[in-house]
């Protein structure tokens, strides 16, 4: 069973719950029903399983869109999905609500200086660690992790000076139901099979090494399968997702996103998550960084607003599924290589989480563009929404930047940006 009680009431019942070990597994379904718990409209009850027909699966769109976040960047988050989940005054109590267990996630050192700190405490009906050992499994030749002069003299990868462009993979064919689910580690698109998000990346550029912790990778992703029962946890590194076509359903350890093109959504590295397709097939990009994670730029002279503003921002709130009877597998993606392992849980099962290192996602539409308003294009500097820098200052290792549609008026200058080489 599942359940995906955002914002609840409660009608009667005890202020705190623990239970006994033996009845963790349906703990939270349980003292649910007990407590009179109603889910509202705003986080609508949600299954992770294929539709049966065209108006069902219209309907399971719908609830996705009804999804509620917590808005801003950067900053803490307290959410949960079952009332007075989170401890209070203290973030890993000897008994936790619920019985449930504490897990700290981390995303800088321990030791980070406070403003740039990232970190979140989970609260999950089962601990992460409990999975069957981490196994070498199938990595398409289309994913790359190195780019580096060893991995040109195996011939993994090309250097060269002129500039390149590429036009967009073809879309794969949609499946019907019955083939349409699956863990998709079937050879990818182009061997014929049906691809997932992981299995449908094939890396297109890149610089530096994910062994190293330096540089960056660029994917492009076409995917016709979701991933049922299966997860994502990239150790490498954040990656930035732009749906192209198609919108993604996204489920995290964190709770659950509905992606739509013209909006992007930033994975941070080690969170585990799957995609669904509700539009059956999916095509994008990844801006896949090795070191740091992404920030927003500085504005400098331009003042205290435009350019992506922090409310915007949308993160998820708290969603479990309380599900123990399935085989399930997580990835893992660690140095460019995939791992797998199988545990009889799902990984969705944080009751309740607070912390700043969380996934976010952000409408384009919103990007409040600057512009010349005399003579001379500015810099493309100016449209970045996120960037990943580096350790030298003003130095970015990648940015993420839009042109949005807006007036371009200039006196005395070519219409079209100047050309520019680095």
């Amino acid at each position: 069973s599942s359940t995906g009680l955002a914002s609840c009431r409660v009608a009667q019942g005890p202020r705190r719950g623990t239970v006994r070990r033996r009845e963790r597994c349906h703990l939270c379904v349980n003292v649910a029903r007990a407590a009179g718990m109603v889910a509202t409209p705003a986080a609508p009850a949600l299954k992770r399983t294929a539709s049966k027909s065209v108006a069902s699966q219209a309907h399971v769109i719908e609830q996705w869109k009804l999804l509620r976040y917590e808005y801003g960047f950067g900053n803490s988050v307290s959410t949960e999905a079952l009332p007075e989940a989170l401890p209070i005054g203290r973030n890993s109590p000897q008994q936790c609500p619920y019985g449930l267990y504490a897990e700290q996630l981390s995303g800088t050192a321990f030791t980070a200086p406070r403003t740039r700190n990232l970190r979140t405490w989970l609260y999950r009906i089962r601990p992460s660690v409990t999975h069957e050992p981490f196994q070498p499994t199938f990595t398409p030749t289309s994913i790359l992790g190195d780019f580096s002069s060893v991995a040109e003299q195996r011939g993994d990868v090309l250097t060269t000076p002129n500039q390149l462009r590429w036009g967009a993979l073809p879309l794969p064919p949609a499946l019907d139901e019955q083939h349409g689910t699956g863990n998709g580690s079937g050879g990818g698109i182009e061997g014929g099979a049906p691809a997932d998000f992981v299995h449908g990346m094939h890396t297109f550029c890149g610089a530096g090494s994910a062994a190293t912790k330096s540089g960056y990778a660029v994917h492009m992703y076409t995917a016709n399968q979701c991933m049922l029962d299966s997860c994502l946890a990239n150790t490498d590194g954040d990656m930035l997702i732009v749906p192209q076509h198609g919108a993604l359903h996204i489920t995290c350890e964190m709770g659950r996103m509905r992606v739509e093109v013209g909006e992007i959504v930033v994975m941070p590295r080690g969170i585990r998550f799957s995609v669904d397709l509700p539009d059956l097939v999916a095509r994008g990009y990844v801006l896949e960084i090795f070191k740091g994670h992404f920030v927003l730029p500085d504005r400098g002279p331009i003042g205290a607003n435009g350019l992506a503003d922090e409310r915007d921002f949308a993160s998820p709130v708290a969603w479990f599924e309380d599900r123990n009877d399935c085989n399930f597998r997580v990835l893992h993606k660690f140095r460019g290589k995939l791992f797998e392992a199988m545990q009889p849980f799902s990984p969705f099962n944080v009751v309740a989480w607070h912390g700043n290192y969380k996934p976010y996602k952000y409408n384009l539409s919103r990007f409040c563009p600057m512009n010349a308003v005399e003579f001379d294009h500015p810099d493309p500097s100016i449209f970045t929404v996120l960037t990943a820098p580096s350790d030298e200052p003003g130095t970015a290792i990648a940015d993420f930047v839009v042109f949005p549609p807006r007036w371009s008026c200039a006196r005395n200058t070519f219409r079209p940006p100047y050309f520019h080489r680095n």
